[in-house]
């Protein structure tokens, strides 16, 4: 029997402010249960493990994601998109670095297919659009900005650029400028 005022959307809700918290990997059912001080069985009218679990904040970080880089791409082409894109990925990942993490997971075909990591890839090419790229370039550059994008965020916040000047965010001005000119400069079909 279900626990009353638990639901799969509060407790998917607390897992994703869990993982925020204390990281994405040590976001498990088991330490859910003791954030609402239940029985670990009580959870299970709602989520089958803690895989499940890990699914679902993945899902809504995908989608908190998509709604926001959205918001930020409304009326914008060219390199004013391509930072606008580049700047939700890099404050969401600062603000939820456990979701940002779940955003990563890797989900199985069918979960896959029905989140909304389509409409990221729908989104970059909607702005390399302004770039004029054919296939297979095209395809290319959505797997380049996402690289460079995750391995740059990945490697902030783990500290990786804390020790040495210039500040990062020079650093991340710089790449989106390199990332603009060299879009630009690709050759036209």
């Amino acid at each position: 029997m279900a626990r009353v005022g638990l639901t799969t959307e509060r407790l998917v809700q607390a897992g994703a402010e869990l993982a925020d918290e204390v990281g994405f990997d040590q976001a498990t059912v088991s330490a859910l249960a003791r954030r609402f001080d239940v029985k670990v069985a009580s959870l299970y009218s709602h989520l089958k493990n803690s895989h499940d679990l890990k699914t679902k904040i993945a899902l809504l970080a995908l989608s908190e994601l998509a709604d926001r880089a959205a918001a930020a791409l409304a009326g914008r082409a060219g390199k004013d998109a391509l930072a606008a894109f580049a700047h939700t990925y890099r404050d969401y990942a600062r603000e939820h670095p456990g979701r940002y993490a779940a955003a990563q997971f890797r989900l199985d075909p069918e979960a896959a297919a029905a989140s909304a990591g389509g409409r990221h890839a729908q989104m970059t090419r909607a702005i390399l659009r302004g770039y004029d790229l054919a296939e297979p370039d095209q395809t290319h550059a959505v797997r380049l900005l996402g690289s460079v994008f995750h391995g740059f965020v990945s490697l902030e916040l783990a500290g990786g650029f804390s020790h040495s000047a210039p500040d990062s965010q020079e650093t991340w001005a710089w790449t989106l400028d390199r990332l603009d000119a060299m879009l630009r400069s690709r050759p036209a079909p």
